[in-house]
């Protein structure tokens, strides 16, 4: 598998990112996988996954919040994302790639007693990772995020985005993520955004992740999908909710799962200020959310 990997230079003086990098080789190809670590190593585990196109840098404001909570927290660039190797073929991807990559992560690290956090695609795969490995995880916090299985139709705001990914000749990564933000990112923190994708070949990974959602009960992926929902449908163990109350695609969302994951009930939910990526909107209440239920469920 070819791949390319961001030069280093492109990621120094990020604005508040200042943690020192961390890497590990997951899949049959070796692929480098950057992460981010912080806070005591004893602690509590807090994995957070970023979503599509973005990366660990989504979550540098919350991270020192967690961690100065006593928590150990790892925040992994997604294959094709941040500072990890990126496959230059959008053919290699695909949905069960980047859960047998993010398996192989988990594994190495040997993480257990895991808090899990994930928006956006950090959610499809996080929340298969969980259900597959439910041994590893103690607690999830899911925001702006779902597990699709193809069985319901997709909203109009995703399939304008999966048309634009496919069919756009540039991907302004940094005014993506921009556009599903209710603050106005700074230029510096756009740029942040672009950093790991300074040519077309460092893009597929972002170009592929649309296209991956399953979309009808055929996909590839959707078997796997309604596998995990039977674990998420007796899932007992704390699961939170923390959505925004600005996200047009995940909208309704949290509703569903409410009504299906077991250990939903009885948990303070919040509904957070913000847009899509709601860690730029909200980041000290959803930190803060992760902590309590951490702090409550020991």
């Amino acid at each position: 598998m070819e791949f390319v990997r961001t030069a280093a230079h492109r990621f120094l003086n990020l604005p508040d990112y200042p943690f020192q990098p961390h890497y590990t080789e997951v899949g049959d190809g070796a692929l480098r996988m950057h992460y981010v670590d912080e806070g005591p190593a004893t602690g509590p585990v807090v994995l957070m996954l970023h979503g599509e196109p973005s990366w660990s840098y989504l979550y540098r404001h919350m991270i020192p919040i967690c961690a100065q909570a006593g928590n150990r927290v790892i925040a992994p660039d997604l294959v094709g994302f941040g500072k990890s190797d990126k496959p230059t073929r959008i053919s290699d991807y695909s949905f069960a790639t980047h859960v047998a990559w993010m398996t192989d992560f988990v594994i190495k690290l040997n993480l257990r007693d895991v808090t899990l956090v994930c928006q956006d695609w950090g959610s499809l795969i996080g929340l298969r990772v969980a259900a597959e490995n439910e041994g590893r995880f103690a607690r999830i916090v899911l925001s702006n995020g779902m597990l699709p299985t193809g069985d319901k139709r997709l909203p109009p705001a995703f399939k304008l985005w999966r048309a634009f990914a496919e069919r756009s000749p540039i991907l302004p990564v940094g005014g993506i993520v921009a556009m599903g933000t209710k603050r106005a990112l700074t230029p510096r923190e756009r740029a942040a955004y672009d950093a790991p994708f300074p040519s077309k070949r460092h893009q597929a990974g972002a170009r592929a992740f649309p296209s991956l959602v399953p979309a009808s009960p055929a996909d590839p992926a959707a078997a796997a999908n309604r596998a995990a929902w039977e674990v998420l449908d007796r899932w007992e163990k704390p699961f939170l909710l923390a959505f925004s109350d600005g996200d047009p695609i995940t909208k309704g969302a949290d509703r569903y799962v409410a009504g299906r994951v077991p250990g939903t009930k009885g948990q303070p939910h919040v509904t957070l200020r913000g847009g899509h990526f709601v860690q730029e909107d909200s980041p000290k209440e959803f930190a803060g959310a992760v902590n309590d239920l951490i702090a409550r469920t020991r």
